[in-house]
């Protein structure tokens, strides 16, 4: 046990033990330094080495440090103490602390233990507290997640403050679910039917929560009861709550609406706000006319009970007569004081008493009102036809088909659903329903959806060479997104014409995919590579490149003839039918040849002359 002698963060002495919660123990305290009373929540020293747990209170500190609200248990200070013993091992641990204000009071879960069932004045105003801290946190972006009277204070003069951010988040942080090692974080009593199945959580489920609440402060039970966590979640996702004044007579049916509508299972159909629930607390405390969608809730969920009533007794939301505001549940039920508060299954019975009690209250009542008004309103009365009893319809959009099944089942309507390709929705959900959200429609009413099969395939069309505006047509005909379109510099398609789509054609790919269009520029590189290549080649190589090509010899030794020497502009990029100038290689002109004569002797003796005899030898 920690000794009233220990000081924390050199300021916080650490008195008495005050409270003990499943991870921390919370201790009065003096702050030395600014010399006032202050509660130190310590997280148990078991508990330290657990880096969840550790966690989980840096989180409450993090969570509750910037919420500055009269309506919520302010945080001074936190911090790591040094000096903590780990039971297990014996040795040091380091605990970490939170300072926070101190309350004089009472939780309001011993609020409620000492006083039972509230007066509905008094729990219109400790809710209405409650939705002042929620209203603020929510702005703040924190959604408190764990709402339940153990976490509320009643100050030593009436006044409510919220308080125990332990597993709260930041709303832009909840995409993260509400599992946590295979199970729901929260109390099962107070879960959402959201959370009660691992789903993301938002405000609205503090709403609901807060919804628990008020039933038990108005009942002095919670909405659902059973012998294990996993059956009351069971409840909260599957059965509908019954009307607090059927545990408490002096539950007005006002008040029964707004709690009804606070604990709906549709997440998009309860309260969307804090400020808007307690706005409708205000109403019935002033006097004044709540909400039609919490109206419209009462109506759906008491349509379970009632399919149709007479004209001039008809619920909210079908025209009727004018009639005086009923204050209690026993002008509309009869007294049911002595039945027990227990959950539906163990008050089936009590339920069927319950009609007969309330049939014949209200044919007195219809009696006397007739006896005032004269024989003749009888008369009026008797012929008035039975109304139908009409509902509002659920919003279905975004749905599983299961979801949208359970939701119109909750509603006391039939579903038919169609199947149908969607390039929005996500196969398996509600693309569109007939009658839309909101509709007033009669009990049992059908309500016509189609769920999504997905987007549908298809193989992108071959759109090469057609005009980039032919090209768009063509792909958003097939169900495809034109997502860009992208110039390229290439010699194969005239300036504007598509040279290729990505994904290339005939690629099989989902409907509303996108795809992009590749356009000749009208442009091309010219050819690095001619260089050192033949005069012939290198033309051929421009040409095909629609270029044009300019030779333009020089001569010189250092090159076979024709050979290309340089061309102009070589990498840059250029428009179709540029002339290229290429200098290609000439042999020089053969050097004059030098003649050298040699002189020729000619001996310039004359030949000796024969002399011939006369007659011949």
């Amino acid at each position: 046990m920690v000794t009233p002698s220990r000081i924390l963060g050199g300021r916080y002495e650490v008195g008495e033990l005050i409270g003990r919660g499943g991870m921390a123990d919370v201790h009065l305290g003096h702050d030395t330094r600014l010399g006032r009373q202050v509660a130190i929540k310590m997280l148990r020293s078991d508990l330290a080495r657990d880096t969840n747990f550790l966690m989980r209170f840096r989180r409450e500190a993090q969570s509750a440090a910037g919420l500055n609200h009269p309506s919520i248990v302010a945080i001074f200070d936190s911090g790591e103490d040094e000096s903590g013993i780990d039971p297990a091992t014996g040795a040091r641990a380091t605990v970490p602390y939170i300072v926070m204000e101190y309350v004089e009071g009472q939780t309001l879960r011993q609020y409620l233990t000492a006083r039972g069932q509230l007066d509905p004045r008094d729990a219109i105003r400790i809710t209405e507290g409650i939705l002042d801290a929620l209203a603020y946190s929510h702005r703040m972006g924190i959604v408190h997640r764990d709402m339940k009277p153990a976490n509320v204070m009643i100050t030593a003069s009436g006044g409510v403050k919220v308080m125990d951010f332990g597993i709260a988040r930041a709303i832009a942080d909840t995409a993260a679910t509400m599992t946590q090692t295979q199970s729901v974080v929260g109390t099962a009593q107070y879960l959402s039917p959201e959370q009660a199945q691992g789903q993301t959580v938002d405000a609205r489920s503090d709403l609901y929560s807060t919804g628990c609440l008020l039933f038990e402060l108005l009942t002095g039970r919670p909405p659902f009861m059973g012998d294990s966590p996993v059956a009351i979640a069971y409840q909260h996702v599957g059965e509908l709550p019954q009307p607090p004044s059927i545990f408490n007579d002096a539950v007005a049916g006002d008040l029964d609406a707004v709690t009804l509508h606070a604990l709906t299972k549709d997440r998009d159909l309860r309260y969307q706000t804090a400020d808007a629930f307690r706005a409708d607390l205000e109403n019935i405390r002033l006097g004044r006319q709540i909400s039609a969608a919490a109206l419209g809730t009462a109506a759906a969920i008491g349509a379970a009970a009632t399919q149709t009533l007479p004209a001039s007794y008809a619920v909210a939301g079908t025209p009727t007569a004018v009639q005086p505001p009923i204050t209690s549940r026993s002008e509309r039920y009869g007294n049911t004081a002595g039945l027990p508060p227990v959950g539906h299954d163990e008050d089936e019975d009590d339920g069927r008493r319950g009609n007969g009690a309330r049939t014949a209250l209200i044919t007195i009542a219809i009696l006397a009102l007739l006896g005032l008004i004269g024989w003749g309103a009888v008369t009026w009365f008797g012929n008035q036809a039975p109304q139908t009893v009409t509902v509002s319809v659920p919003s279905l959009k975004g749905k599983t088909e299961a979801e949208a099944a359970q939701l119109l089942a909750n509603a006391q309507l039939q579903g038919q659903s169609t199947k149908a390709a969607s390039t929005d929705v996500p196969a398996g959900q509600v693309i569109d329903q007939d009658p839309t959200a909101g509709t007033q429609v009669a009990v049992q009413s059908t309500v016509k959806y189609r769920v999504s099969t997905g987007a549908g395939s298809v193989a992108i069309p071959d759109v090469t060479n057609f005009p980039q505006d032919q090209a768009r047509a063509e792909l958003e005909k097939a169900g495809l997104v034109v997502a860009q379109i992208v110039t390229e510099d290439t010699p194969d398609r005239d300036k504007d014409r598509v040279t290729k789509t990505d994904p290339p054609a005939n690629t099989t790919v989902d409907k509303g995919s996108s795809v992009r269009i590749l356009v000749a520029s009208g442009k091309v590189k010219v050819p690095t590579d001619l260089v050192g290549q033949d005069w012939v080649l290198a033309a051929s190589s421009l040409k095909d490149q629609r270029l044009k090509a300019k030779k333009i010899t020089v001569t010189t030794a250092d090159a076979a003839p024709d050979t290309v020497l340089e061309v102009a502009k070589a990498g840059e990029v250029v428009d179709f039918g540029t002339t290229i100038e290429v200098k290609v290689a000439a042999a020089p002109a053969p050097a004059p040849s030098t003649v050298t004569l040699t002189p020729t002797v000619t001996d310039s003796t004359p030949a000796p002359t024969s002399t011939s005899s006369p007659g011949g030898g």
